[in-house]
């Protein structure tokens, strides 16, 4: 039968019913299910090829440094591996990554960014190379690049302390503007870790997770005894190298819209950029949202995961109200009952944070934020730069201003030259044998603001 004929024979209410259950593969188009294969990586080593044997990760050094220098904006790159345990510093840190490959579904890792957009992205099997990473190094963009101690007691605020990292240090061409060398440095991470992430293609997994999420009134129908719950998943996107980017497009240029979690959990989220180190949203993290992961664990047992509102953090007021306008419509159109919104950064952003919270409960949706806190070294300033009364349910992620001796290292992965400049530190905190004195906040996801971290506050 001729799609005409189709539609002419069902002008009514059976073929709205036939049209979203088999017509133009519609049901099949929105339903998404993700198989998530983890490979355990327990060590990484240098090697001719890039392979994986016997849960070790080898990575070849010649390919990833000619790899990278593709690029003509990156003059030299080195390559050095970090392993948990190690007298070994890492510094500035620009993002982390976690190498993976799409095996089925169509669709590449990263899309829009390294592979081409595709509407399947969020379906079929990936497969992670979980215990490794990508961790990106080299001069100084702004003041927000951070610190990672591979031992020592700045090792317990950092989860990349606890994996095997490839570090990737690159060193710009002379006189390239800072927008221009960060995105050649972004770029250069996520070719090696896309690169790394095909040795995981043919192997099998340790350990295989699935993640499915129906068309949204499917879904709700499916469990409806159990709270809807949805996630409001706030970007950074403030400009001037404050950037992130969905499928491609950098985040100040979307208006609020609905994701599939799975779309997250396969790649259509990049860092690109450079916040205080201690809540700084790493590609890592965006593979592996807590918030995400938590609420398909309660899935379908406590509750109903309906999906992700994505929105941005823009420093205009007027863009803070329309997305905030939306945000509200997009969550009561969802007929939510609850919702969870973490936001990247503090201070501006903590305003995006209490509009979101003020506009949904004023829809009677609850509400809970996940936010982390600066009250000071003295810990007597306001945690967050704005508040409002709707904002009476929170999960504290840890506070950046407490200070932190962090002693010398056998080895340092990149360069110290420029942490008295970082987030953190101050004037005079760099002593000649290597040791300093820096709040929490100069370590790369020490207190991030999703709970992907081991630090926590609790009110009396």
């Amino acid at each position: 039968m001729s799609k005409i004929g189709f539609l002419i024979k069902f002008k009514n209410q059976s073929f709205l019913k036939t049209l979203c259950y088999h017509g133009n593969g519609i049901k099949g188009g929105s339903y998404m299910k993700l198989e998530l294969g983890k490979i355990r990586i327990d060590d990484i080593q240098f090697g001719e090829e890039v392979c994986v044997k016997n849960h070790t990760l080898f990575v070849n050094k010649q390919e990833i440094i000619d790899l990278v220098l593709e690029d003509d904006k990156i003059k030299e790159c080195k390559v050095e591996l970090a392993k948990p345990g190690e007298s070994t510093r890492i510094t500035p840190v620009k993002d982390v990554i976690e190498p993976r490959v799409k095996v089925s579904g169509g669709g590449e890792i990263f899309p829009g960014v390294i592979g081409k957009v595709n509407p399947t992205v969020g379906n079929g099997r990936t497969h992670a190379l979980d215990g490794a990473c990508v961790v990106t190094v080299g001069k100084i963009v702004g003041f927000q690049e951070g610190v990672i101690d591979m031992s020592g007691p700045a090792a317990d605020y950092c989860p990349f302390s606890k994996t095997n990292n490839i570090c990737v240090v690159v060193e710009p061409q002379e006189g390239l503007e800072t927008h221009v060398y960060e995105r050649a440095a972004r770029l250069a991470g996520l070719k090696v870790a896309a690169h790394i992430g095909k040795a995981g293609k043919d192997i099998e997994p340790d350990s295989i997770e699935t993640f499915e999420t129906k068309p949204l009134f499917e879904q709700a129908a499916e469990y409806p005894d159990l709270p809807k719950i949805g996630y409001v998943h706030m970007l950074q996107s403030q400009g001037l190298l404050h950037d992130t980017y969905y499928y491609g497009v950098d985040a100040k240029q979307i208006v609020p819209t609905f994701m599939y979690p799975e779309e997250i959990m396969d790649g259509a989220i990049v860092s690109g950029n450079c916040v205080a180190p201690c809540d700084k949203v790493t590609t890592y993290h965006h593979f592996h949202n807590p918030v995400i992961e938590d609420l398909f664990k309660r899935h379908g047992k406590e509750l109903n995961f309906m999906g992700v509102i994505l929105t941005n953090e823009n420093v205009f007021l007027a863009d803070k109200e329309r997305h905030s306008d939306m945000v509200a419509k997009l969550a009561d159109w969802m007929g939510l009952d609850g919702l969870l919104i973490t936001e990247e950064g503090y201070g501006n952003p903590d305003t995006d944070l209490m509009m979101n919270c003020r506009k949904v409960a004023n829809k009677g949706i609850k509400v809970a934020i996940i936010t982390d806190e600066f009250p000071g070294k003295d810990g007597k300033s306001q945690s967050l730069a704005d508040t409002c009364k709707e904002a009476d349910a929170m999960v504290s992620c840890g506070q950046g201003n407490a200070v932190l001796h962090f002693p010398p290292m056998d080895r340092i992965i990149g360069m110290t030259d420029y942490i008295e400049n970082q987030i953190g530190g101050w004037s005079g905190c760099m002593n000649e044998d290597g040791s300093f004195d820096a709040e929490l906040q100069i370590i790369i996801a020490s207190t991030i603001a999703n709970g992907f971290n081991k630090l926590a506050a609790k009110g009396y």
